[in-house]
């Protein structure tokens, strides 16, 4: 399980972007990086077009994977966007969370666009320290 994930501000403003842009229907990508700071941010298509569900486009995604894979990356996390709630790991999530990785969660609140990282495993979700780096 990890504990924190670093991230730079590159990184979030990247996610921050993707996910206002997709708006009101929820936004995905993939986190790639070593150990538990994040190199790279691979946005994918959210097939189901939904601004409750996201299921990430499967050739977009294998073509990620392959990406993370040739320049020797991990994958880290998982990032999507709730634009109506909740600010944690839905049940959906936790049902549907097949990678051992940090899952990031974006939601709005009064202030804007914020994000929670998760750990999700048998059947829970752990909080996670979203940690920026320069």
């Amino acid at each position: 399980m990890k504990q924190r994930l670093l991230l730079s501000r590159n990184h979030w403003q990247e996610m921050l972007e993707c996910v206002d842009r997709h708006a009101p229907l929820e936004a995905c990508g993939l986190l790639a990086g070593k150990e538990d700071r994040v190199e790279n941010v691979i946005p994918i298509r959210n097939q189901a077009q939904s601004p409750t569900r996201f299921v990430m486009e499967p050739y977009e995604q294998l073509r990620a994977f392959a990406w993370i894979d040739s320049n020797g990356l991990d994958l880290l996390g998982i990032f999507h966007s709730h634009p109506t709630g909740p600010e944690t790991a839905s049940a959906t999530d936790i049902a549907d969370a097949t990678y051992e990785v940090v899952h990031l969660i974006w939601f709005r609140n009064q202030n804007g666009w914020n994000a929670r990282g998760f750990w999700i495993e048998n059947g829970s979700a752990t909080e996670v320290v979203l940690q920026i780096v320069e």
